[in-house]
């Protein structure tokens, strides 16, 4: 049976503790840090290995939004435009700035599927305030609800095309964070009036495949708990009020923001109404303390079952489809709008 979490690799390779340990376990997803993806062919061959190891095709997670948050790097693969520079395109002509939204997730998805990765943690759904700590910033597409939903949808769509599940985050919403939740728990104090906006785009792209908490906590709902530990914030915000209903994973249960042990994120985080458990093992370097993380995580994820496992297919299904794709056709309209990527592409 597969259990509900997502596991990481430690390097390039995945080790043979690695293998055992996706064997016996036998995880929903991986996903592939920045420390696993060196080259193309590596990339290609450490999916295979991984596969081999759960006797099926798992499905690869990646975070690759573009901008600072990319986990394929140039020179080996192209750079992509960060939220901030769509969001400008759509401040002009909004309909120039869902194509490009679309295009240039069009492209990420066709790099990811050559390498049989077809799910991506994005697009950032967030909603930027000012004074809020740099975590988000120009990861966002804009600071209005309707435009970024907007260009959200366009992303997924583009995405989907291209046979990639994405991962709307942070649900329901990271903007107003004065801290990094990598490092501690992040408090916002908004009340209701002002926390609607932020609602209110993840509302407008509710029907995203999959999403992925905020180690937030919401004071005016449910003070000093994360979301992703609360069932206040999952089944009345997330799943009531905003009304998303697909796939709902942790963000890496190995952050800061959350307390205690590994074993008592992921009960809280499942008690609460999380789907799936992520963990990245992103402080780490020894290939040996990341097994272990990685260990107790499995170890402690329930086997996928009912809704979750209905939610879990309709992300593999999206994952496993495709549109035509003149991809030369793509990246010259590509370059004529991000002439300053286009050397990298």
């Amino acid at each position: 049976m597969v259990k509900a979490c997502i596991l990481s690799v430690s390097g390039p390779e995945l080790t043979s503790g690695e293998a055992a340990l996706f064997r016996a376990q036998n995880p929903w997803g991986v996903i592939l840090m920045g420390r696993s993806c060196v080259s193309r062919m590596q990339v290609r061959k450490l999916v295979a290995d991984i596969w081999d190891a759960t006797g099926r095709e798992t499905l690869i997670f990646i975070d690759q939004e573009g901008g600072r948050v990319a986990r394929l790097k140039a020179p080996e693969w192209p750079l992509f435009p960060r939220g901030a520079d769509y969001a400008a395109i759509y401040a002009r002509d909004p309909e120039l700035g869902r194509e490009a939204t679309w295009l240039g997730h069009r492209l990420i998805a066709a790099e990811l599927a050559s390498l049989s990765i077809h799910a991506d943690c994005a697009p950032v759904v967030d909603l930027p305030v000012p004074g809020a700590h740099d975590i988000i910033g120009d990861r966002a597409f804009g600071t209005d609800p309707a435009g970024i939903a907007d260009l959200a949808a366009a992303a997924l769509r583009g995405l989907a095309a291209g046979s990639v599940a994405g991962v709307i985050k942070h649900i329901p919403g990271h903007g107003r964070a004065f801290a990094d939740s990598h490092y501690e728990l992040p408090r916002v104090t908004a009340g209701d009036n002002e926390l609607s906006k932020d609602f209110d785009a993840f509302a407008r792209v509710a029907d995203a495949p999959m999403a992925m908490t905020a180690h937030i906590s919401y004071d005016a709902y449910d003070a000093g708990k994360a979301a992703t530990v609360s069932r206040i914030m999952i089944q009345d915000v997330i799943r009531g009020r905003i009304g998303f209903d697909g796939l709902l994973m942790t963000d890496d249960l190995g952050m800061k923001a959350l307390g205690g042990t590994l074993t008592e994120r992921a009960d809280a985080s499942i008690a609460a109404g999380c789907d799936v458990l992520l963990h990245c093992s992103g402080f780490l370097k020894n290939p040996d303390e990341i097994l272990a993380e990685m260990t107790e995580v499995a170890t402690a994820a329930p086997h996928l079952a009912g809704k979750a496992e209905d939610r879990a297919d309709n992300a593999d299904a999206i994952a496993r489809r495709t549109e035509p794709f003149e991809a030369a056709k793509g990246w010259r309209r590509f370059h004529e709008l991000f002439p300053q990527l286009g050397a990298m592409a």
